[in-house]
């Protein structure tokens, strides 16, 4: 069981949302880089579990989205947050060897980092899918 289809799939829907482009450009990344510049958006978490069935065909994937901002107040970071958040919430996003069920965005924040100098939004978005 792999989240990687979901994954790549989020940050392309990303990437060509005008929205979080505008903020982030095309610093989303399904995992960290070594030197991050900002604004960006990373996956940072992601997990899955089989559900509906002894099979297994249906996946819940839950993943977290952190989005980084160095601008100097948390300004930068909400918009970042609120645009990843309506770009993927009901999104139909194709994926590679899996349907997509459902695709929610139940929960973001926004608070500074532990170095004073960097804004996070988190975003956390659960997904069902199944086998075609």
């Amino acid at each position: 069981m792999t989240d990687k289809p979901l994954i790549d799939a989020l940050v392309a829907s990303l990437k060509a949302a005008p929205a979080v482009t505008a903020i982030a450009g095309q610093r989303i990344h399904a995992a960290a880089p070594r030197l991050p510049t900002y604004p960006c958006v990373v996956v940072t978490r992601s997990e899955g579990r089989a559900v509906g069935g002894v099979d297994g065909e249906s996946i819940e994937h839950l993943l977290t989205l952190t989005c980084a901002s160095r601008f100097g107040g948390p300004e930068e970071a909400r918009a970042l947050v609120a645009a990843v958040r309506a770009a993927l919430h009901d999104a139909r996003p194709a994926l590679s060897g899996r349907r997509l069920v459902n695709l929610r965005v139940p929960y973001a924040d926004v608070f500074a980092g532990a170095d004073r100098e960097t804004t996070l939004g988190v975003v956390r978005v659960r997904a069902v899918t199944e086998a075609p």
